[in-house]
């Protein structure tokens, strides 16, 4: 069996099984935690941080929490609701002014928040990706796919930024300033939006599926699903530095 590493309560033991049995069919490595009423009663990690299993997964190894991030970024928008700082229905033009274009003029805050904005899909190149810039610009010039409020599709690469510039428009903060400041530090949380360079080496890099390779871009199943290749994120990019 798989070497397995941490703590757990012996309540839990299904968990760190789970972990080894997963470990054991060949994947490279994982974490797991689970807390019961705000009280850890699992902390476990084994396996390795790469494909090759070289690196051996450690208490404090790192892993590209994809959409998880959105949460964290909704997370920012509703401590300013919350503060009285924004206003979940008005239009998003009131906090910048040049998402109005195409259109764009009643899409409110809780759009963006609910994937119902219209603005689903990217349609520039991956690198401007990494210019938050240039993306929010993209995005604000953009014309909705569908009468913002009326339909649900998922943005899986724009929320982020729809909802981060609001917040930045607001605080002056980008998102991954602002939750550093106002939940990751007094939490203590070890979660990132944006991550310094000298964490790099905590990173356990995405491992791609088997018989894939790094040019690997997962989309969802059915016909026509594949994304396109201007708009395609790979496991290369996800696991650049970038």
């Amino acid at each position: 069996m798989a070497d397995v590493q941490g703590t757990y309560d012996d309540l839990f033991t299904a968990v760190p099984e789970a972990l080894a049995a997963l470990l054991d069919s060949g994947d490279a490595g994982a974490s797991a935690a689970v807390f019961v009423d705000g009280e850890p009663v699992v902390d476990v990690w084994g396996g390795f941080t790469d494909a090759a299993r070289t690196t051996p997964w450690q208490g404090d190894t790192l892993v590209n929490s994809w959409s998880v991030t959105k949460t964290m970024t909704a997370l920012c928008a509703l401590i300013l609701a919350d503060r009285g700082e924004l206003d979940l229905e008005a239009p998003v033009a009131r906090y910048w002014p040049e998402f109005a274009a195409a259109g764009k003029e009643a899409v409110l805050v809780r759009h963006l928040l609910a994937h119902t904005a219209g603005l689903p899909d990217w349609e520039g190149p991956v690198d401007e990706l990494y210019d938050w810039q240039a993306a929010t610009a993209r995005l604000a010039a953009q014309a909705p796919r569908w009468e913002p409020g009326t339909a649900a599709g998922y943005h899986s690469l724009t929320q982020g930024f729809l909802v981060g510039e609001v917040v930045r428009r607001i605080t002056g903060r980008g998102p991954g300033r602002f939750f550093a400041d106002e939940v990751a530090g007094p939490l203590g949380a070890d979660f990132h939006l944006g991550l310094p360079a000298e964490h790099d080496d905590r990173v356990a890099l995405t491992v791609p599926p088997p018989s894939r390779d790094e040019d690997y871009a997962a989309s969802a199943p059915g016909p026509g699903a594949a994304p396109s290749a201007a708009t395609a994120i790979r496991v290369r990019d996800g696991n650049s530095v970038a």
